[in-house]
């Protein structure tokens, strides 16, 4: 692929082709079941893309081949670098292994120990500072000092073709949607498939959502610029960016209609949902758009034909059966 024009559908089309070999089209399942129901409404129907089947657990592994696969033989040469709280080190690794490059990653030191345990087991070289400003900066120094292309987790061309092209390859099996929901944390997911979506079918509603404790794209929009994050509160920790940036947002803020948040025991509760009538074990993030379903927008969307992106599934064990446990003890209560 040559170097990134401005996003055409033609252009997200040729990188799709060319990202086969690396890249699963991920099913999608039109979701029925008698909790959905009651939760819904019987006459709202529910398609999910089941995102977390993608290799690496998330749907990031889209935007880091694309940007890798842009690279000269020189650049790859060198290695690449990048940040990450966990998902985008794995899929950098992953496209690092698949290319035949290196990885040198910076993880948080709040990354969870199964993000980083995968992360490594694609072969990737990790750092660990304790603050997203520090590892963004470490991960700076090493791109200067050995010569690697630096992966951004959710900014720029790169990562928004990739996003799109799960945007096109979504509208494509699920037909005619009314709406759909996106989970947003720094905003590459949401600005590739808002802008596919827009284009492919204008007039399905694009529904973003955030968690309480990482509205930093709410924020943004309210400003009407990107703005720094505040500290991150929330157990979805994917959709815990440390800023907005302009390429992502600009993209979100032309074709996103309307963002919605959500807090924790919310995001649990759909979690659990999601485990006991799809068996879909899923991360915080994952459960985001099926929380915004749930809540905020289920009156909105009641009686509508509606898309929700189950975008990762990237956790531990114990920390999944404590969110489920907590996630039962909410619905116990309603």
């Amino acid at each position: 692929m040559q170097a990134f024009a401005p996003l055409s559908l033609d252009l997200v089309r040729e990188a799709a082709t060319a990202n086969q070999p690396y890249v699963l089209r991920t099913p999608t399942h039109n979701w029925r079941g008698p909790e959905l129901d009651r939760r819904v409404g019987v006459e709202t129907e529910v398609v999910l893309k089941l995102e977390l089947f993608q290799y690496t657990g998330t749907f990031k592994a889209r935007g880091a081949i694309t940007g890798m696969r842009a690279l000269s033989e020189q650049a790859l040469a060198r290695g690449v670098t990048a940040v990450s709280a966990g998902n985008h080190a794995i899929a950098v690794a992953y496209a690092a292994q698949r290319l035949g490059a290196s990885a040198k990653v910076v993880m948080l030191a709040s990354a969870n120990p199964a993000r980083v345990a995968r992360c490594q087991a694609y072969g990737a070289e990790i750092l660990i500072r304790p603050t997203g400003a520090e590892a963004f900066a470490l991960a700076e120094e090493i791109a200067e000092a050995e010569g690697r292309t630096f992966i951004h987790p959710f900014e720029g061309p790169a990562v928004a073709t990739g996003t799109a092209s799960l945007g096109m390859e979504f509208s494509e099996q699920a037909g005619p949607l009314d709406a759909v929901i996106i989970p947003v944390g720094g905003g590459g997911l949401c600005a590739g498939v808002s802008w596919a979506f827009k284009r492919l079918q204008p007039g399905c509603k694009v529904y973003g959502v955030e968690p309480v404790g990482a509205d930093s794209m709410s924020r943004s929009f309210a400003a009407g610029e990107p703005v720094t994050a505040t500290p991150v509160t929330t157990i979805a920790d994917s959709l815990g960016p440390p800023y907005s940036l302009p390429y992502s947002y600009g993209l979100c803020r032309e074709n996103v209609d309307k963002l919605v948040l959500v807090d924790d025991d919310q995001i649990m509760d759909a979690m659990a949902v999601l485990f006991r009538e799809m068996k879909l074990a899923v991360e915080p993030a994952g459960a985001a758009a099926t929380a915004a379903l749930f809540g905020p927008l289920r009156d909105e969307l009641r009686g509508e034909r509606v898309g929700v992106i189950v975008c990762g599934a990237n956790i531990d064990v114990e920390t999944f059966a404590g969110q489920i446990a907590r996630g039962n003890e909410l619905a116990g209560r309603k």
